[in-house]
């Protein structure tokens, strides 16, 4: 498919796309007329980066972990060594802690909504 295709079919930019292309995140091949071409499997493999950005990973950690990772269920392969696992329990703890965070944010909203809508 075609890089319009793709980006329909994933809701990210053609630009975003290059991108990851660039970072090596995501690989096509070119037709004879020099335009992107991308097989099926690409889908899959932009909606696990689009999950991993989302999480909070920069393009250079993705980079290191999607060549451990199947598409598109994104578990490890066999490629997987002990410092993926280290890195993403890392990654996982940094969510946990973010979590918690918003979790206390929305705590003392929920008690400045409650004291204001009882002074109303």
């Amino acid at each position: 498919m075609r890089i319009g295709e793709l980006a329909r079919r994933t809701g990210v930019s053609e630009r975003s796309l290059r991108y990851y292309e660039q970072q090596g995140l995501l690989v096509s091949d070119r037709s004879p007329g020099g335009q992107r071409e991308y097989a099926d499997r690409a889908v899959d493999r932009v909606i696990l980066i689009q999950e991993l950005f989302a999480a909070g990973l920069h393009s250079k950690k993705i980079a290191e972990l999607l060549p451990c990772m199947r598409d598109p269920d994104g578990g490890p392969n066999e490629r997987a060594t002990p410092q993926l696992v280290t890195d993403l329990t890392a990654e996982r703890d940094r969510i946990d802690r973010m979590i918690a965070d918003l979790a206390t944010s929305r705590a003392v909203l929920d008690d400045v909504i409650t004291t204001a809508a009882q002074e109303l």
